[in-house]
């Protein structure tokens, strides 16, 4: 038997590398054709001509879809699926038009041939603070309050030893899953069945249902394999309404695939963010404010504010507090979620605001975390689910080697290379969603658990089987995984670094149910069965603050000559209850961890104002770090005990590793250099010119 938190390895895994394991795109019915969107050249814009005719008459094309014929939809809540519903264009790269081919080169070949005229208009695509179109939404993302205050500001920031006033900005970030989105649509018989690359096919059932105006009883989402997602695919995103309308108008099954460069218009993105931060300290060092102030965009046509400010509420103690939120819509797409929306940046911020804290009180900055560690959420007040920061701080000082360091930026040096270190909290909610499983004993002795789960990489799959080894007392080869298919119990998304809690929780007890069962009853031909849903248990939770936490070490070195940046060394250490497969449990760690290095060096959306798009939309130009980016990277966890979490402990592990990395970078190369740098990504052109010539 397979115990939790063992190393299995993925249960999938000989699928994947063999190729048997067939992702959405591979699955190819009879008689399918292909669509390939047709993607606006202008922002804020009209077309006022569409040349269908000549494309039309080409070999080969099906047909041409614009929004003069498409089938109209009913409103989902969702601005960016109402594709191909108004000649208005928000912003340059939305879809304009599909063309359905009898392949895919004659579909690609066909949508570049066709001619779209527009009237143009003045493009406002440049998130700045201070932009005119500010505003405060009613909310922001996962519903958390826009604005927060406790106590005064003003009067602590007045009575301060010490304060810290700066603002910090993040670019615009592009998830860039490997597989890019992708649906393969048929009708039959007023049936609709999809292979979509997506993070939650329950979800997509209900957005589908209500845009067709069909009944979800009627519809079957298929996501069994799914190539990566960071938040990209955790809505349903044009891809799937184009390929389910063009299939229900010719009448034939229909492929569409996004090429990686329609994936930086059509798939979501992290918003530009610029954050100011307010620290007021007494002489010891202790806070008496916090203030976080946040700058984000969002589209014409849907509403969508990151959360940036909202991990600042549950960091540090300070009687006065104030976090706002300001968005602005402007003529770009929607941002949507990715990986750690809203604490990446707004941890970026208020982690780099800490460490100048540190420096201007001469206070080591592990030392300062620590004075201002909080008894309870310094906003609610609620007492802590359980909190061991401290605890990751102090063991990755240890283990990192943190003792002696020289407080003086800019004093070590290593030939042609100066040296830097620096330190980082992270934090991340722990959540569970309502979901639902079944679990079948067979006659043969073997278990089938049903949870219609996505697998976006994370080994899902392997976890979920050694839950539910764990719960009948088996060894984990004699369970059987069926997961990410709509048809099966309702489970909730991939995201949130929710899943594993979630879905462990649905599976572990309908696991216990059926022991119960088994107690009493035998085994028919057709299996025994036992099903659970979470709902009310969830409802029942006690309201406590229910958080993991991390810290993260990291060491840069900075060329002298050219202000090159390389990571030497990182080390992270993580508080996130039970870990339930030590294997793919470090592979998730690192992978956040080396996420927040490329956030922080590397990925940078560059807007081109005139044409209102992003211009380095392929790999080729958004460069993303690479495992030789971090060649020595260690990962550690503490045992992690929380008896109010769900009942298989974890707290969930996919977003705290890219939490505060970037942050500890930043520092790190302002303690190699004596430059700070508050604007990502930090590149030579910003250091090169403040650095000491080599002698």
């Amino acid at each position: 038997m397979s115990a939790l938190g063992a190393p299995l390895r993925r249960l999938e895994g000989t699928a994947k590398v063999t190729g048997a394991a067939r992702y959405s795109f591979e699955h190819t019915p009879d008689g399918c054709v292909y669509a390939w969107p047709v993607q606006s050249t202008a922002a804020m814009s009209r077309i006022i001509a569409i040349d269908v005719d000549a494309v039309l008459a080409m070999p080969g094309v099906v047909d041409v879809i614009t929004a003069d014929d498409a089938e109209r939809l009913e409103d989902a809540d969702d601005g960016e699926l109402m594709v191909l519903q108004s000649s208005n264009v928000a912003y340059r790269g939305q879809v304009v038009a599909l063309v359905v081919a009898e392949s895919l080169e004659t579909a690609r070949e066909a949508a570049t041939r066709l001619r779209v005229d527009y009237q143009t208009g003045d493009v406002d695509a440049v998130l700045e603070p201070g932009h005119p179109k500010l505003y405060a939404p009613d909310e922001v993302n996962a519903g958390f309050p826009t604005d927060t205050s406790v106590g005064d500001i003003d009067q602590a920031l007045a009575q301060a030893h010490a304060v810290v006033d700066h603002t910090y900005s993040t670019p615009a970030q592009f998830n860039s899953p490997m597989e890019p989105h992708a649906t393969v649509a048929t009708w039959s018989d007023g049936r609709l069945d999809v292979f979509e690359s997506s993070q939650g096919s329950s979800s997509t059932v209900q957005i589908l249902s209500t845009l067709f105006g069909i009944p979800a009883a009627d519809i079957t989402v298929d996501s069994q394999h799914v190539g990566g997602g960071f938040g990209a695919k955790g809505s349903p995103r044009p891809n799937v309404v184009l390929a389910v309308m063009a299939a229900r108008r010719v009448g034939r099954p229909v492929k569409l695939a996004y090429t990686r460069q329609m994936m930086f218009a059509l798939a979501g993105y992290r918003t530009p963010t610029f954050s100011r931060i307010r620290l007021a300290a007494g002489e010891d060092g202790r806070l008496l404010g916090l203030a976080h102030d946040a700058i984000s965009q969002t589209s014409t046509i849907e509403e969508f504010t990151e959360q940036t400010a909202e991990s600042s509420r549950h960091m540090y103690a300070a009687p006065h507090r104030s976090t706002s939120h300001r968005v602005a819509a402007l003529d770009v797409p929607t941002p949507r979620w990715m990986r750690a929306p809203g604490e990446m940046p707004g941890m970026f911020a208020l982690e780099s605001a800490i460490d100048e804290l540190a420096h201007e009180m001469g206070i080591d900055p592990v030392e300062l975390r620590v004075l201002n560690e909080p008894a309870s959420d310094p906003e609610s007040g609620k007492d802590f689910s359980s909190r061991h920061l401290v605890d990751c701080l102090r063991r990755g000082a240890a283990a990192f080697g943190w003792e002696g360091r020289d407080p003086a930026p800019g004093v070590r040096r290593d030939g042609r290379w100066l040296v830097g270190t620096g330190v980082a909290s992270a934090l991340y909610p722990a959540m569970v969603m309502p979901s639902s499983a079944r679990v079948t004993a067979r006659r043969d002795g073997d278990y089938l658990v049903e949870i219609n789960a996505a697998d976006i990489g994370t080994g899902a799959r392997t976890v979920l089987a050694q839950v539910t080894a764990d719960r009948l007392g088996v060894d984990v080869d004699r369970v059987d995984i069926r997961i990410g298919v709509s048809s099966l119990p309702q489970a909730s998304i991939a995201g949130g670094s929710a899943g594993t809690a979630s879905w462990g929780w649905a599976v572990s007890k309908a696991s216990l149910a059926l022991v119960d069962r088994l107690k009493d009853e035998a085994v028919p031909d057709d299996g025994l069965s036992a099903e659970a849903d979470t709902a009310d248990d969830i409802e029942a939770m006690a309201d406590v603050d229910r958080h993991a936490y991390g810290a993260h070490f990291a060491e840069v070195r900075v060329d002298l000559d050219s202000g090159e940046i390389a990571v030497s060394r990182m080390l992270g250490v993580f508080a996130a209850g039970r870990i339930l497969n030590s294997r793919t449990a470090r592979s998730q760690f690192i992978g956040g961890m080396t996420m927040g290095v490329s956030g922080a060096l590397h990925e940078h959306g560059v807007m081109d104002a005139v044409h209102g798009d992003y211009a380095n939309h392929d790999l080729a130009t958004y460069h993303v770090a690479a495992c030789a980016d971090v060649p020595d990277i260690r990962v550690e966890w503490l045992d992690e005990h929380d008896d109010q979490l769900n009942p298989v402990g974890g707290k969930g592990i996919g977003e705290i590793g890219n939490v505060g990395a970037a942050a500890a970078v930043a520092n790190a190369v302002w303690h190699a250099t004596g430059v700070r740098v508050r604007d990502l990504p930090i590149q030579p052109d910003a250091l090169v010119r403040h650095l000491p010539m080599r002698g």
